[in-house]
């Protein structure tokens, strides 16, 4: 039984510490036995009955007690007024002073590069520096860049031609002096050169023609004269020619020009050359030799350009 006391008592005062020590914990120690309220203080829990009963009757009748403010009110301080007008003037007074300041070293130093910055962004032309456009014929251009290129017509501003990006494209000029490369925002000129006439060329491809004695049947089986024919576009050039001759080719060489050979065509034999001296006997030379001609007739089918060239056979019998 007393075992029993001793038991309760230990854990009546194990409650009673762990009380003391959670008031401590929340209220620390600075503890006192004043009451938080005095009794003569506190409302009488019938007036404050009656108070909430007076007020919920008067919301149920729709009066309402809530707080507003007049926010279109206008309250005007007029030092504060007075101060912000003098703060104004002085701030404008120093914008004025520091527009008339020059700008620091670096940061003029920094508007110049950003006036460089255009001509670093400036686009290289597409074209080639060596590029070269010809009159009244085709050409060919290639865009190395990676925007479009526009060939343009500075006579009406008509585009002739517009090449993609990284592509070769052939085009047509007619008599333009210069046409105008458009890429981007840029614009540059390129001249259009005339197109020359073509040149002709005629060498003797034999030594047969050379000696005292020269027969027409040795130059009816060999070529005597190549007859060459130097145009940068030969592809529209009309060629003819005229004489006793036959013409082989033509041939283009290394260079892309046409080449043909040309070789006698006068007898096939002694009877036919006989009949060639009854009509042409007179036109022996001094020497004794003989002498026929032949012509080439080239025409440039776009510029209209013609051109004639001509050379002559010489030989003295028509075998041995």
């Amino acid at each position: 039984m007393i075992a029993k006391n001793r038991d309760s008592k230990f854990i009546i005062y194990q409650v009673l510490y762990i009380f003391v020590i959670a008031v401590l914990a929340l209220k620390g120690a600075d503890l006192n036995l004043h009451r938080v309220v005095l009794t003569d203080e506190v409302i009488d829990k019938s007036v404050r009955d009656s108070l909430v009963t007076l007020i919920d009757s008067l919301y149920a009748q729709g009066v309402k007690f809530d707080i507003k403010l007049d926010t279109n009110a206008v309250f005007e301080n007029r030092e504060l007024r007075e101060k912000l007008v003098s703060i104004s003037k002085k701030m404008e007074a120093l914008n004025q002073q520091i527009r008339e300041l020059p700008p620091p070293k670096e940061e003029q130093e920094i508007v110049k590069k950003e006036e460089k910055v255009p001509e670093m962004t400036k686009l290289q032309s597409p074209i080639s520096i060596t590029q070269s456009f010809i009159q009244n014929t085709w050409n060919t251009t290639k865009n190395s860049g990676n925007v479009p290129v526009q060939i343009i017509d500075p006579g009406n501003g008509s585009v002739i031609t517009t090449i993609p990006a990284g592509s070769e494209k052939r085009f047509d000029l007619a008599d333009q002096k210069e046409v105008i490369v458009k890429f981007g925002s840029q614009t540059e000129r390129v001249k259009v050169v005339p197109n020359r006439p073509p040149e002709v060329k005629i060498d003797l491809a034999t030594t047969k023609m050379t000696g005292t004695d020269i027969y027409v049947q040795d130059l009816q089986r060999v070529t005597v004269f190549n007859v060459t024919i130097l145009d940068e576009r030969p592809g529209q050039l009309k060629v003819s020619y005229s004489g006793p001759i036959s013409v082989t080719g033509p041939v283009t060489n290394s260079k892309g020009n046409l080449v043909y050979n040309v070789s006698l065509k006068l007898a096939s034999n002694s009877d036919r050359f006989d009949e060639w001296l009854d009509k042409h006997g007179d036109a022996a030379e001094t020497n004794g030799r003989y002498k026929t001609t032949f012509f080439f007739t080239i025409i440039d089918e776009r510029t209209k350009d013609k051109v004639q060239v001509g050379d002559a056979f010489y030989f003295t019998d028509f075998n041995r």
